[in-house]
């Protein structure tokens, strides 16, 4: 049997263990496992601890744990409200504002949780009922939360963007400074969208029954301090040369934790060891997935799966851009069914040598395969988002849902053309705060 068959043999299989509700880690094991049997004999058993371990002892995984602890110290204060509330004032005469609004407190929640869904919940139990209550659409108000939400994974710090690192062997700090100006780009096309569509509308009414005053508006900027504290903390421990990312995850989650004692006063032992619950939780997750998606890496590997896909793709003679097109789409089907987690280290292995060899920056195809991720978030039927926003709001339809997220996808595929067109939107702030 050929490799490219038996690459088709076990993405089927794969697909087969996942469909029936098995755990991703216990998945992927469970697939390299019997492959690695089937063709290898029982001796490759030997591999396997070994495989895992070596895989996880890389310092850089020190980092997910800091950084999700510090996205559950955030999610559990009422952090998300007072920027949702802060920026409502300030841009209450603008069309269509509460949308802008909520769409930039996810942008700004981002920056301090790297987390999709715990920018969706925070933001979302906030905003949607009051935009609902102040007469927006049920699906421009759920699907502009389920978009925001996703900008969690792209501006840094993102948990996404340290497992393509990790899988890819590329700078995660460099990757980090490059989501940003896409970030506030994608961030600006969906503002725009919000702006149009409540125009479109006819939403354009002061979105309050009263007029805040120059007082009003100032008084919750206090409240903003500490997001800004904690933000530049971050960035100069990583970007300063002072920390390592794994160091600098440390710096944030300390920060964070000080910051919803102190001014939130989430001080109480049970909501301390909760957060630290659920940071474990998730963490222990997350390791479980890379320990067996590095096992599955080493399976395809050592089938000759990853390097006879890469050698076919190369040898195709085609524009580089048509095999881009291609791996968009592939990313798009994979992201309908499969978490961003298990997308990134399943393919990243065998999408490197294709893109490297079509002379594309790697850096740059991080941010493209986040967007990609980010699709997936809201597109049905595992579009995570989607079911977090549901969860939300019960009495609002899954469809609905899904036709106000549509507009916003056509704004993540418009910011994957522009990043094609400007590729220096991804790479130039890299090169230039770290040569």
């Amino acid at each position: 049997m050929n490799p490219l068959t038996i690459g088709l043999l076990i993405f089927a299989v794969t697909v087969a263990l996942l469909a029936t509700g098995m755990p991703i880690a216990f998945a992927l094991g469970t697939a390299a496992l019997v492959f690695m049997v089937a063709f290898d004999g029982w001796n490759s058993v030997h591999f396997v601890p070994e495989t895992i371990f070596a895989g996880l002892s890389d310092f850089t995984l020190v980092s997910l744990p800091m950084f999700i602890i510090m996205g559950a110290a955030v999610a559990s204060s009422r952090a998300g409200s007072d920027l949702y509330e802060a920026l409502s004032r300030w841009l209450h005469r603008v069309p269509g504002s509460l949308v802008i609004s909520n769409i930039g407190a996810c942008a700004l929640f981002s920056a301090l949780t790297g987390s999709s869904p715990a920018t969706c919940a925070a933001i979302g139990k906030m905003g949607i009922p009051e935009m609902r209550r102040r007469g927006y659409d049920a699906d421009l108000a759920t699907g502009a939360i389920a978009a925001g939400g996703t900008l969690g994974i792209l501006i840094p710090p993102s948990i996404t963007m340290i497992l393509y690192g990790i899988a890819s062997e590329t700078s995660i700090g460099r990757l980090f400074i490059a989501g940003i100006l896409p970030g506030l780009l994608l961030t600006g096309l969906f503002m725009a969208w919000a702006l149009f569509l409540s125009w479109k509308r006819g939403t354009r009414l002061v979105d309050s029954d009263r007029i805040y005053s120059l007082k009003e508006k100032l008084e919750l900027l206090p409240r903003l301090l500490p997001f800004i504290a904690v933000i530049v903390g971050v960035v100069y421990a990583l970007y300063g040369g002072i920390a390592t990312p794994s160091e600098a995850a440390g710096v944030g989650a300390l920060l964070c934790l000080v910051m919803v004692i102190v001014i939130y006063r989430v001080w109480r032992p049970m909501a301390l060891w909760l957060i630290l619950r659920d940071g474990l939780r998730e963490s222990g997750m997350l390791l479980m997935i890379i320990g067996t998606s590095i096992l599955f890496g080493y399976m395809m590997s050592s089938l000759q799966v990853t390097q006879s896909v890469a050698e076919s793709i190369a040898e195709l003679q085609v524009n580089k851009w048509v095999v881009l097109g291609a791996i968009n789409l592939m990313l798009l089907v994979a992201g309908m069914f499969l978490p961003p987690a298990a997308i990134i280290l399943m393919t990243t292995p065998i999408l490197m040598p294709v893109i490297l060899a079509a002379g594309f920056d790697p850096i740059w195809f991080g941010v493209i395969l986040t967007i990609n991720m980010e699709l997936g978030l809201i597109t049905p039927p595992v579009g995570l988002n989607l079911f977090v926003i549901n969860s939300i709001t019960p009495d609002i339809k899954l469809p609905t849902i899904l036709r106000g997220a549509l507009p916003f996808m056509g704004c993540m595929v418009v910011a994957i053309v522009i990043l094609c067109v400007f590729p220096g939107l991804a790479t130039w702030l890299p090169q230039k705060l770290m040569g």
